[in-house]
């Protein structure tokens, strides 16, 4: 599962400068290009607008995917807290993500993400990053919704997950999954429509890659109550008893 993130990079041209590879050139823009809402912590139950990366280009979307084929608003918020993830080993059997996953995939660009460890009930929450790369990749699926009533146009995105890798059991002890992570060879041919299923399914496996590390932080982030989009809650935080677990 992945339903907690962190994007702390967060101008457009830097967007631009490091996905260069995967976009094309981006047509003429402002000299003063928005900055993003910055993000230490955000939960998509909040359904949060986010920058993705499409193979035309990056555009802001909300996360929660809400299929093309729901007819109102009353629907449309109903499932979009059910689709903030999309479990990769089903993705091409449901019916809320089938579509998406053939021709509309994208990249969500992070600097980390969150998942808490069980340990005898007690939930340790851990940040989970890059060690030499402050942004990477995690593998997602779009879909651009017109609004009937009143033909606006939204854009919505859905997280795929994975079974974890070792690190992440470790973590993540309980369900054991981890959101799709994208390798850097791999982003350009990720979102690119034309794909195969086979190809498609062969990207959507576990990332293993020793510069993933992660370490624990404070509880604060357990409960919506604190706030949690503040800088201090990316920093370390020692729990002695886990050295006895």
């Amino acid at each position: 599962m992945c339903f907690n993130i962190s994007i702390t990079q967060v101008k457009i041209d830097e967007l631009e400068k490091r996905y260069k590879a995967v976009i094309p050139a981006p047509v003429k823009q402002p000299a003063e290009k928005p900055q993003l809402p910055l993000f230490y912590f955000v939960s998509g139950f909040s359904h949060p607008l986010l920058p993705i990366i499409k193979h035309d280009g990056i555009v802001l979307s909300e996360w929660g995917l809400i299929p093309s084929w729901i007819k109102d608003k009353a629907a449309a918020d109903d499932i979009r807290s059910k689709t903030l993830n999309a479990v990769g080993g089903t993705i091409f059997e449901k019916p809320s993500f089938r579509k998406s996953i053939v021709s509309q995939r994208c990249l969500l660009p992070v600097t980390g993400f969150f998942e808490w460890q069980d340990v005898n009930g007690t939930k340790y929450p851990y940040f989970i990053h890059f060690k030499s790369n402050p942004v990477f990749s995690l593998g997602c699926i779009f879909e651009n919704r017109v609004d009937k009533s009143t033909g606006e146009i939204k854009n919505t995105f859905s997280i795929i997950t994975t079974p974890a890798n070792p690190m992440m059991e470790k973590i993540h002890n309980l369900k054991k999954r981890m959101p799709l992570i994208i390798g850097r060879e791999d982003e350009k041919e990720w979102v690119n429509p034309s794909l195969s299923k086979e190809k498609i399914m062969q990207l959507i496996q576990p990332y293993h890659n020793e510069d993933m590390t992660a370490y624990t932080i404070s509880k604060n982030c357990n409960s919506s109550r604190y706030n949690r989009n503040v800088a201090e809650i990316l920093e370390k935080v020692d729990y002695p008893e886990l050295s006895l677990s």
